[in-house]
């Protein structure tokens, strides 16, 4: 998890130095298209090492999507970076129990167009994806929490498509290949991070014993000066190994804004011809 902002710091500054070019012309400064969305929507918990009861109940989500344009692939490509985070209040059938999730959720996706028409977009590519979290039990007594965290390589497809005034968009994610967390059977955290006893804790994900899907869909609605996004988010993901079987089952529906902003910085924010600074 300490690569996480590594990443953001070497994106950051791959973006500062693109901007920072001289430009005479408007056409150097690039829009980002952003939005924040909040999510709302049932999830299903299954946890082997806390429970072998399935638990379900209301999730609760924060996103913040953001989209620009690439100078890789000749000015073609794109680059998403998407943070989220995620909540869960989950019972048992009987409701006599209660579980609770939370996840911090982080990707870095680059992807190159392969179909272009006038209305409809298509892009392929992929990136990395790590994210960290846990479920805690509030009836376990000597184990009642679990540790979910990994680091993945994934492939992504995204389709955009313009009809009037609306914009629609979908988004298919998968990882291939990671590392991920998980104990033995019986094996407590106490023993992993007390006692020092961590052996056969860090696993290599893929096909085999990891299996995760996210599928995003969104419009985007203009209204008067702002445009808002809604849409409908799938979250997937299960683990097989050692005895224990994990699955995050999430369903919810997104709604919130999306706006288009500039990032100028360097010679360029001093360029009159470009833009008018109020700061310099």
């Amino acid at each position: 998890m300490k690569r996480i902002p590594f990443l953001v710091w070497i994106w950051f500054s791959f973006s500062c130095l693109l901007f920072s070019q001289e430009s005479g012309t408007i056409k150097s400064v690039r829009p980002v298209n952003q939005s924040t969305l909040v999510g709302i929507g049932k999830a299903f918990l299954d946890d082997s090492y806390l429970s072998p009861i399935t638990y379900d109940g209301i999730a609760i989500s924060l996103i913040h999507d953001r989209l620009k344009g690439s100078t890789f692939f000749g000015d073609k490509g794109l680059i998403q970076n998407q943070f989220r985070i995620q909540t869960a209040i989950a019972k048992n059938p009987t409701s006599s129990s209660s579980e609770y999730w939370g996840s911090l959720y982080y990707s870095l996706n680059g992807f190159y167009p392969i179909f272009n028409s006038e209305n409809l977009r298509l892009f392929g590519g992929g990136g990395t994806e790590a994210s960290l979290g846990g479920i805690y039990n509030v009836r376990n007594t000597n184990n009642p929490g679990s540790l979910k965290t990994y680091v993945n390589l994934n492939l992504s497809a995204m389709a955009l498509y313009s009809w009037r005034n609306l914009t629609f968009r979908w988004q298919l994610s998968t990882p291939f290949a990671g590392m991920f967390f998980s104990p033995e059977y019986g094996h407590s955290y106490y023993e992993i991070f007390t006692l020092g006893n961590n052996k056969g804790t860090v696993h290599f994900g893929s096909f085999h014993n990891q299996m995760a899907l996210r599928n995003y869909f969104t419009i985007d609605i203009p209204v008067r000066n702002i445009t808002i996004r809604t849409g409908y988010l799938w979250d997937y993901y299960s683990t097989d190994v050692n005895e224990l079987i994990t699955k995050t089952n999430a369903h919810q529906f997104v709604l919130g804004l999306a706006f288009e902003s500039l990032y100028i910085g360097g010679k360029l924010a001093h360029d009159k011809s470009v833009i008018e600074s109020v700061y310099y």
